[in-house]
């Protein structure tokens, strides 16, 4: 048998007289409990599997039972079910830690007897709260109760559950009280998600907006380039010289003022009006 260390925590003696078995086959998961439950001033055993659990039970008689439900070997149905049916240890709580995926889950727990249900993943909060319950209500109930076996139909096969009513009702109870804190929880993650798409949508339409806006301001300033380098009104021209007055007051040669306030450049030529009268003479060649 496997004993993991335990934890020294504050206040522990208060609850000293309460002994809690886990039985987890994860050491890290095991650690984790053991931690959580000394917390609280339990003393603690931790078994690995239930093999293990059995053989610790045969010398001690825990105040409760906390064991995992998929274990290697013994899994937690079957380690509950040996321990309802041993005279000595039937009274004991026994409390199941699984995913409860299938509505079928709740029944095997009936069938093998468990008191309660903890649905991984779980928080401490969850898991405190829970083993009080239990443990309250199984000091509360330390009297005589007439078994009563119940036969249901479920998934296409029968079902014995031999618990008793008050058993069968705990179990029912918490399966519930899970489902609506499951409810509770989507809840809340589809309002977060509906929050988050809400603040994504807007920082998407601010982009957007974001990005018309600067195609806007990129269009202005070509309209506004465009309108720079454009050639337009009333230009003073020197009917002589041809030069032309700038809005400084200046003039300029012709292509000189052009090529300042266009995308125009020159290139050097001659008519043939301006060939026959300055070169006579290449005009008789």
């Amino acid at each position: 048998m496997t004993e993991l260390p335990i934890y020294e925590s504050p206040g522990s003696s208060d609850k000293s007289d309460i002994r809690i078995l886990v039985v987890e086959d994860s050491r890290t998961q095991a650690l984790f409990l053991q931690k959580i439950l000394e917390d609280q001033g339990y003393m603690v055993w931790v078994t690995m599997n239930g093999e293990e659990a059995l053989e610790y039970l045969k010398t001690n008689d825990p105040t409760l039972v906390l064991s995992d439900v998929v274990m290697p070997g013994i899994n937690g149905y079957e380690l509950c079910r040996r321990i309802k049916q041993d005279e000595r240890l039937s009274s004991i709580p026994v409390v199941l830690l699984t995913y409860l995926s299938d509505p079928e889950d709740i029944l095997k727990g009936l069938e093998c007897g468990a008191n309660n249900f903890i649905v991984k993943p779980y928080d401490e909060k969850s898991l405190v709260s829970r083993i009080r319950y239990v443990l309250v209500n199984d000091s509360l109930r330390r009297q005589s109760y007439a078994e009563m076996g119940i036969e249901i139909f479920f998934a296409g096969r029968k079902h014995f559950l031999a618990g008793e009513r008050i058993q069968i009702l705990d179990l029912l109870i918490s399966s519930f009280e899970d489902a609506v804190l499951g409810r509770i929880e989507l809840s809340k993650s589809n309002r977060d998600l509906a929050d988050l798409n809400e603040r994504l949508a807007r920082e998407i339409e601010e982009r957007k907006r974001a990005e018309r806006d600067k195609e806007a301001v990129i269009l202005e300033l070509r309209q506004a380039l465009a309108e720079v380098k454009k050639l337009g009104g009333l230009l003073p021209i020197c009917s002589a010289c041809k030069k032309i007055r700038d809005d400084r007051g200046y003039w300029q040669q012709i292509e000189a003022y052009i090529r300042e306030h266009s995308e125009a450049e020159f290139t050097h030529s001659i008519c043939p009006k301006c060939m026959k009268e300055l070169y006579p003479e290449l005009e008789e060649c």
